[in-house]
């Protein structure tokens, strides 16, 4: 498979996951989290599926195009695995985290760290939407919409 074709299916895998849970969303209070805001792009597609809800981004830098950045106090800035520690037991309701890079061995460094976070954020009952896998005894894997290819994006809600 080229490497265009891969972008197109996770960025659809995403993009699925995401607009299958907006209704499973409508029950469960808290903020969502979006740990890795890049360009913006799913910040935006957020941002439009959940109008009234608190969206708070996290990234290395500011890279998002003005029309997909959000408001300053809702975008932390630095390595995500330490500002994110100040959110744990925040109760969000969605955290999504895009953040793999496709290098095996870079993406085994953010594992170490990544599905301990996820599950700290989480409200109770709370969904976990990720392009890496989460190993973690707190999240149980929920299946897929059809047409997104397993392996390739991943959701789970918070026991």
């Amino acid at each position: 498979m080229s490497r265009l074709d891969s972008f197109i299916r996770r960025l659809s895998a995403q993009r699925d996951i995401l607009n299958q849970i907006t209704d499973d969303l409508a029950t469960i209070d808290g903020p969502i989290l979006e740990l890795g805001l890049g360009n913006g792009r799913t910040f935006d597609h957020l941002r439009e599926r959940f109008p009234k809800r608190r969206i708070i981004a996290f990234d290395r830098a500011a890279n998002a195009s003005a029309h997909s950045m959000p408001p300053s106090g809702d975008l932390v800035l630095g390595e995500i695995e330490e500002t994110a520690q100040a959110f744990l037991g925040v109760n969000a309701a969605l955290a999504h985290a895009d953040i793999g890079t496709g290098y095996p061995e870079k993406d085994a460094l953010t594992l170490r760290w990544l599905p301990q976070l996820m599950a700290g954020v989480l409200v109770s009952e709370g969904l976990a939407v990720s392009g890496l896998p989460l190993d973690h005894p707190d999240l149980v894997s929920l299946p897929l919409p059809a047409g997104v290819h397993e392996d390739r994006y991943f959701i789970y809600r918070r026991r």
